[in-house]
């Protein structure tokens, strides 16, 4: 790996409206929670960490959420979105995560049906178990492209984007895009700009054997405290799923994005986010192993060193 960016990291066990009153369940540890993809919100109005993911229950009948506040025992889980009647969304409900944006919470998820491209929801609530609803009747993803793991990013100048996944599974060689969004999130304000593909990581390795494919998933987008803009995305290499590491040379999401040579020395696992704890120590989540139905969160704490980020 580069010297001009470098992550050591070390597995560490850890072990809209009113919300409506629901049932939970005793508390359990986070090695019994089955989750891909997940993503942790802290409240720190609540002293609460929630995470959100796929997998955890709902499958494709929407999504839930536990709460934590010490990140070793959770509580739920709480039905954080249920779709209503006439959503759009029919299967494959992946990837939500939430996000705090202008005094409401905003659910990015990925959905799919028959004879619909694959795309990327928006919802929203009034508090971070939900219920969430629909922001529009569709994704804000185009929609005549097969797109996944959507995420929220807003820039120096206060503007939002929606950083997403163009699928392999329609071009081949997956790709990373970017797309400003309306200050309400509602609508796309200009047209998706293509920040890098797959193959650009020169460690990537075809995710097939019959017809090539390269895949990019779940980009997450992190400003460190030099002002270097990161970027956390996922693929397949030769040690299996991995977590890659981009950088803006710009500072701008728009670029251009610099790949490092080589993916975090943690084999198969990946789909990674950035959270910092309620004593101010940044932690990076992912989920290992990447076998499916096996899925658990791995939590490891991490410092930024100049542009760069090391284990404590």
């Amino acid at each position: 790996m580069s010297p001009a960016l470098l992550i050591c990291l070390a597995i560490m066990s850890t072990g809209g409206g009113e919300a409506a009153k629901q049932e939970v369940k005793p508390m359990i540890k986070t090695a019994d929670l089955h989750v891909r993809d997940p993503f942790v919100l802290p409240v720190r109005s609540e002293g609460k960490y929630y995470i959100y993911g796929t997998g955890l229950p709902g499958g494709d009948k929407g999504f839930s959420t536990y709460r934590s506040s010490d990140l070793k025992n959770w509580e739920g889980p709480l039905q954080a979105f249920r779709p209503p009647a006439g959503f759009w969304g029919k299967f494959h409900f992946w990837a939500p995560e939430v996000h705090a944006y202008k005094g409401r919470y905003y659910m990015f998820a990925s959905f799919k049906a028959k004879d619909v491209h694959r795309g990327t929801q928006i919802l929203v609530a009034d508090r971070p178990d939900g219920p969430f609803v629909p922001l529009t009747d569709g994704p804000v993803t185009p929609v005549d492209w097969e797109c996944l793991d959507g995420t929220l990013y807003v820039d120096p100048k206060d503007d939002p984007w929606i950083v997403f996944c163009h699928e392999w599974v329609q071009v081949q060689d997956g790709e990373i895009c970017a797309m400003r969004l309306s200050s309400d999130l509602k609508t796309p304000a200009g047209k998706p700009v293509l920040l890098f593909k797959a193959t650009d990581a020169k460690w990537v390795k075809s995710f097939t054997h019959e017809r090539p494919g390269y895949v990019t998933d779940g980009p997450f987008l992190h400003r460190a405290k030099s002002g270097t803009l990161l970027m956390l995305w996922s693929s397949f290499g030769k040690d299996g799923y991995s977590t890659a590491i981009a950088r803006s040379s710009s500072g701008e999401i728009t670029g251009p994005w610099v790949n490092e040579p080589e993916p975090l020395a943690i084999k198969n696992a990946g789909h990674s986010m950035l959270f910092e704890t309620f004593d101010g120590k940044l932690m990076i989540c992912l989920h290992q192993p990447n076998t499916p139905g096996a899925e658990r969160p791995i939590f490891a704490p991490i410092k930024e060193i100049c542009s760069q980020i090391e284990r404590e």
